[in-house]
């Protein structure tokens, strides 16, 4: 004997018992989806576990296990006094030889930047290195702090082999460090990367504005120009809450 599935009038949200999905995970997906497609917008206050619980049919809970596992993955917040909102969604970036700027822009998501280091200083031996480059004597650092929306997503840190790019603040401001390249003639081919996680410190959560401790995506990239010439060494972290990565994986 099928049982009629529950139906939530205001969220829109349909829990099947029938099923083979646990309820709570139905209850996420559907939350999900209306946060991603925009008919639950940012700044959205969800009703009270109990008013959810009993719309739904559902335990409190198996509602408060589906809010939870929108929280753990930074969709919504709980705020003491105001109850549950949904934050802004993270930016799903690909991984392609593209810049944070470049593929923020494409995702309409207004980035900015703001310059906190831009000069060229000596070069030393771990920047040698990492540039792969060990007769090099001077090396143009740039650190700046990513953001999307007027909200900070990133810092970014980048070593350049002096001469390849004179970029001013202004320049970096409104472009990605990509298009400042290819625009100077280098023509991108290749890179190494590799993605990792940490915890904020006190400086991250500063220029990130996350809390002490908060996870963090890190991201290290060696890039490559047509003649196998390290053109950029970048070592970034992410908001893990605002931030994820897309891989594409193909049976071969």
């Amino acid at each position: 004997m099928s049982t009629s599935p529950a139906w939530d009038p205001v969220r829109g949200i349909i829990v099947d018992p029938a099923s083979p999905e646990p309820l709570y995970f139905q209850v996420a997906r559907q939350l999900h989806a209306a946060i991603e497609d925009g008919r639950l917008p940012a700044g959205t206050r969800l009703a009270n576990e109990l008013d959810l619980a009993a719309g739904l049919r559902l335990s409190r809970p198996t509602v408060r296990q589906a809010i939870q596992s929108l929280v753990n993955q930074g969709l919504l917040v709980r705020k003491r006094g105001v109850g549950t909102q949904v934050v802004r969604t993270k930016v799903a970036r690909p991984l392609r030889l593209s810049s944070l700027f470049d593929d923020l822009a494409g995702l309409g998501g207004a980035p900015s930047s703001e310059v906190l280091v831009n000069r060229v200083e000596a070069v030393d031996p771990a920047a040698a290195e990492m540039l792969e480059a060990p007769g090099l004597l001077r090396v143009r650092r740039l650190r700046r702090v990513r953001f999307a929306g007027g909200e900070p997503l990133a810092v970014m840190n980048n070593y350049l082999p002096d001469g390849i790019l004179d970029p001013s603040d202004d320049d970096l401001r409104e472009q990605g460090l990509y298009q400042l390249l290819r625009r100077a003639g280098v023509r991108l081919h290749s890179a190494q990367q590799s993605i990792g996680a940490r915890l904020a410190d006190a400086e991250d959560a500063e220029l990130l504005g996350e809390e002490v401790g908060a996870a963090l995506l890190t991201m290290e990239r060696t890039t490559y120009d047509e003649t196998g010439r390290v053109v950029e060494y970048g070592w970034h972290v992410y908001r893990a809450s605002r931030y994820s990565f897309n891989l594409s994986l193909t049976h071969g």
